[in-house]
């Protein structure tokens, strides 16, 4: 069977669902997605390999050529959730609009291996003298287990990995770290019409992200980076949950959030600052506060400035490497000894928004690009430009 054009990949890839999500009732497998790579893959001569991470959750490791460099062009498989009542479009249908390929994971990231696939099929026909390998993870927008699935293998992957994250075809050398952590407030129900009957947890997490907030004000005044468009740590409310009915006084809440400290920040110094915080509060409401991680958290990273890829990536693309607020899998193939930078053609700004799209006048020099990395890193030919 003929291998689908590069458009009906994108769609494809799209149609696929993939969520990955905190909350088991919109977490999604990412199968179809691999098997669809995978498939691909194969036709094209790639040695395709499967890794299930956790139930339902599976990484792809595609090689093509073998020897100890070689390049890694890399993203994840899965998409954040969607509210399809706020898309204009059918969020799982590749739609063309305004000079857009718009559909979930255009830009955020799914689309980038069909970009990767066009970029290395008029490659195949000479020999690989150092191998390329494609790699699909699985939870990078939640876990990360499948990057980090990789890490604690210790399997070496290539000399250099470019990640496809949206960064508008910008090189990338410095990102901040992500803690996702959970509090959870344990009070007692009752009747609404005399709160001596119970102990609001809802009232308590009032407190609560009161004091957070308190908190971020702190970090934000005494840790600073201008090199980040966004140059002091964020914390965000993601989600709460809490109570059942407005006349019942609410007995358990619970808030997810996400904070993102700078290089030089200690995760574990900002969490004890928290901790510190809620014990008077839980005294104070008598309720039961419990915090934790909801996942390990994900180091900052920084590639140096005089790394062979970071030059080349900014000779080739024309702009100097920067460096972003959000966070990806760049530390976990940086511990298996990889120069890492994360470069694609989506932006951030649409990314995890209603109407996600990729321009198409990106997707032209996203392949030329792609295909001079893999010229370089895969066959050893000269690149000018």
């Amino acid at each position: 069977m003929p291998l689908p054009s590069l458009k009906d990949q994108f769609a494809a890839l799209i149609a696929a669902p993939s969520v990955s999500c905190t909350q088991p009732s919109l977490d999604q497998s990412n199968r179809t997605v691999i098997d669809l790579l995978a498939g691909w893959l194969g036709d094209l001569g790639f040695a395709c390999e499967v890794q299930q991470v956790t139930p339902g959750k599976f990484n792809l490791l595609a090689s093509r050529g073998s020897g100890p460099g070689g390049l890694v062009l890399a993203g994840h498989s899965d998409t954040v959730p969607y509210d399809p009542q706020l898309w204009k479009s059918d969020p799982l249908k590749l739609t063309e609009a305004d000079g857009r390929w718009i559909g979930l994971g255009s830009c955020d990231m799914k689309g980038f291996f069909a970009l990767v696939i066009e970029a290395v099929r008029p490659l195949l026909e000479h020999d690989f003298k150092q191998p390329l390998l494609i790699l699909a993870t699985c939870d990078e927008e939640s876990s990360m287990s499948g990057a980090r699935a990789l890490a604690e293998a210790g399997r070496p992957l290539g000399r250099a990995a470019v990640i496809g994250e949206p960064t508008g075809l910008k090189p990338i050398r410095m990102h901040k770290g992500i803690l996702m952590d959970r509090i959870e407030i344990l009070g007692r129900s009752g009747h609404s019409s005399d709160p001596s009957l119970g102990r609001s947890a809802l009232e308590a997490m009032h407190a609560v992200m009161a004091e957070l907030m308190g908190l971020r004000r702190e970090w934000q005044q005494v840790y600073r980076n201008p090199q980040f468009g966004v140059p002091s740590p964020t914390l965000n409310f993601g989600c709460i949950h809490g109570g059942d009915n407005p006349n019942r006084i609410c007995g358990q809440c619970s808030l997810e959030f996400d904070l993102r400290p700078l290089p030089g920040m200690d995760p574990e110094q900002l969490r004890d600052a928290i901790r510190h915080k809620l014990t008077p509060l839980a005294e104070r409401h008598e309720v039961r506060i419990d915090y934790a991680p909801l996942f390990p958290d994900v180091p900052p990273f920084e590639q140096d400035g005089d790394a062979e890829l970071v030059q080349l990536a900014e000779r080739l693309t024309g702009h100097r490497a920067e460096a972003v607020a959000f966070g990806t899998e760049a530390p976990y193939f940086q511990r298996l000894g990889c120069e890492t930078l994360v470069l694609g053609p989506g932006d951030i700004a649409c990314a995890h928004q209603p109407d996600e799209y990729l321009e198409m006048s990106r997707i032209e020099p996203t392949v030329r690009l792609l295909r001079e990395l893999i010229q370089h890193y895969c066959l050893g030919s000269p690149i000018s430009r």
